[in-house]
C-alpha cells in the first residue's frame, strides 16, 4: 500500500514540476534539488526520485554524474525528431480512431479550434490546440500510443512556449478546420495527410536560452 501511495505522489510532483519546465518557469539546465522538492511538496525522497525519473523518461529532465538531475536543454535536431515522431503516431492514432469519430467528438474538436483561434496567449492557444488533437485521437482506444503521443505533445509545448514567450500573435488555424472537414466526409487517408504536414509544421523563431542568449530555433506549431 505504501508503494502506492508514493507512486502517486511521484505522479503529482512529476506533472507539476513538468508544468514549469513546459512553462519556461524553470530553465534548461537548472538543477533539480531532491531535497528541496521534498521539501515544498512534504514528501520523501523517494517519491521524488520516482518523479525525476519521470521526467527523464519524458526528455524534460536529464541525470548527469556528479551534478545530480538538471532540466534538459534541446536543439533543432531534438525539435526536428518530435515533429517526425508526432507526425507518424498521431496519423497511426488518426487511422483507429476514425471509426469511432461520431458527429459530437468532431464538434467538441470544432469548438476547441474556435477557442485557440481566440486565444490571447500562448498557454491558452496550447491548451486548446492540445484538446483538439486529444478529441482526435482518443478514440483510438491505444493507451500506450496515446501516453507516447502526449509526452510528444509536451515537448512540443516547451519549445512552443520558449519561442513565443514574450508576445504571441493570434492566428486561425486553418489545417483543423480541412481535418475536420475531411473526416466528416469520411476522407481519413485526406485528414492524416493533413494531419502529418500539420504537425512538422516549422517556423524559425528567436528563443533566449538559459545564458540570456539569443538563438535561432525551430519551434513546433500544431
Amino acid at each position: 500500500m505504501e508503494s502506492g501511495k508514493d507512486d502517486t505522489i511521484a505522479v503529482r510532483i512529476a506533472k507539476a514540476l513538468a508544468e514549469r519546465i513546459i512553462s519556461g518557469a524553470i530553465e534548461p539546465g537548472a538543477r533539480l534539488r531532491q531535497d528541496h522538492v521534498a521539501e515544498e511538496f512534504g514528501a520523501s525522497h523517494v517519491p521524488v526520485r520516482e518523479a525525476f525519473r519521470r521526467l527523464e523518461a519524458q526528455g524534460l529532465a536529464v541525470s548527469e554524474a556528479r551534478r545530480g538531475v538538471r532540466v534538459a536543454a534541446f536543439d533543432l535536431d531534438e525539435v526536428k525528431e518530435v515533429a517526425e515522431m508526432r507526425a507518424a503516431l498521431e496519423v497511426l492514432a488518426l487511422k483507429h480512431a476514425a471509426p469511432h469519430l461520431t458527429s459530437a467528438i468532431l464538434d467538441k474538436a470544432e469548438e476547441a479550434t474556435h477557442a485557440g483561434d481566440r486565444s490571447r496567449d500562448v498557454r491558452s492557444w496550447e491548451e486548446a490546440n492540445r484538446t483538439f488533437h486529444r478529441l482526435i485521437l482518443t478514440p483510438c482506444g491505444m493507451p500506450r500510443l496515446l501516453a507516447a503521443i502526449d509526452d510528444l505533445h509536451a515537448a512540443s509545448a516547451r519549445f512552443l512556449f520558449a519561442a513565443w514567450r514574450s508576445e504571441w500573435e493570434t492566428r486561425t488555424d486553418h489545417d483543423h478546420r480541412a481535418i475536420l472537414s475531411a473526416l466528416r466526409q469520411g476522407q481519413v487517408d485526406t485528414a492524416a495527410s493533413i494531419l502529418a504536414r500539420h504537425v512538422q509544421w516549422i517556423g524559425q523563431r528567436p528563443v533566449r536560452m538559459q545564458s540570456g542568449a539569443t538563438r535561432e530555433a525551430f519551434t513546433i506549431v500544431g
